[in-house]
């Protein structure tokens, strides 16, 4: 898929959260290949960089064509059911909103009812969990 990224943020590797887009790239003649193909609240890791350079009438900066895929994202799940290679659907069922490890167990780049899979366990986390959870760090994609 590609994108345009200011310069920046284009180096291969990098990530980025598409927070959506503002009112006027509506009649932007770059919007179809800017825009178009991301989806408002994924998380994407830029993988190759084109040669060539556009100007951002949002901006009034220089964008570059950047590819991107889906990132993979690291997040805290129940120990209990890590198996690499295991997928489940993403839910956020915690009540506790409050909780330190709110964030990194609900991380930003995910949905409701986003099919995961466990790529990798990353390692048993020292963090609490107000459910008295033992927690482990996955690294989670799509």
């Amino acid at each position: 898929m590609i994108t345009l990224v200011g310069c920046e943020v284009a180096k291969t590797g990098n990530s980025f959260i598409f927070q959506g887009p503002s009112p006027e790239c509506s009649d932007c003649r770059f919007k179809a290949t800017c825009i178009d193909t991301l989806e408002e609240g994924r998380k994407y890791k830029i993988t190759n960089i084109k040669d060539s350079q556009l100007k951002c009438k949002l901006t009034d900066s220089t964008v570059i064509p950047v590819e991107v895929v889906l990132a993979d994202i690291e997040m805290l799940f129940d120990s209990r059911k890590v198996f690499e290679g295991s997928n489940f659907i993403y839910s956020c069922d915690c009540e506790f909103k409050d909780c330190t490890n709110y964030n990194k167990c609900f991380p930003e780049g995910l949905h409701e009812g986003d099919k995961i899979i466990i790529a990798r366990d990353l390692r048993e986390s020292t963090d609490n969990c107000k459910k008295n959870k033992v927690l482990k760090k996955i690294l989670a994609r799509f």
